[in-house]
């Protein structure tokens, strides 16, 4: 492993901690972070290492742009997104993307669940004679699951680490 895939880590640690404690992630790890990146990327690579860590910064930013634009993201986690791309460049933060939405609907599934069976809805739900029809049923998954957000930071840290793992970057 080297240096920046320690320092992307501790980064993912803290954030993660924070997302889930105050449901913020906070500019003072990432910008620091972010100089770090590109510093190391130019001294490692040069000039393809600056590039490298713009177009993956600009591609992590871009991948959570319309989700925080259309208030379905905060933008701690945009900026997280764009960090690790100037991190580990395009490839590694589209790949992170694609482990970050899968695990992030993981999540939102287990959520839901947990929430209508703390309301005792989810038997109500999928019962086969329930009389309440398929609109009805939509609603109610849409209220126990729109109006209660939670720390997404924790989707993308998992999908980091992933993507770190499938990389061979670490292992278990």
């Amino acid at each position: 492993m080297q240096i920046i895939d320690w320092l992307l880590l501790i980064i993912l640690a803290i954030c993660f901690i924070t997302d889930v404690r105050e449901r913020k992630i906070y500019n003072k790890i990432l910008l620091p972070a972010l100089l770090l990146a590109i510093i190391w990327n130019i001294v490692t690579e040069g000039l393809s290492g600056f590039g490298s860590s713009m177009l993956g910064m600009t591609a992590g930013f871009l991948l959570l742009l319309i989700p925080y634009l259309m208030k379905g993201m905060g933008a701690g986690d945009v900026k997280l997104l764009a960090v690790i791309g100037a991190m580990k460049g395009a490839s590694f933060v589209l790949l992170t993307g694609v482990y970050m939405a899968i695990i992030g609907a993981g999540i939102a599934v287990i959520l839901i669940a947990w929430r209508l069976l703390r309301s005792r809805q989810l038997l109500t739900l999928f019962y086969r004679n329930s009389l309440m029809n398929f609109r009805m049923k939509l609603e109610l998954i849409r209220s126990y699951s729109s109006n209660k957000a939670f720390p997404y930071g924790v989707a993308i840290a998992f999908g980091a680490v992933v993507t770190l793992l499938t990389n061979g970057v670490i292992s278990l």
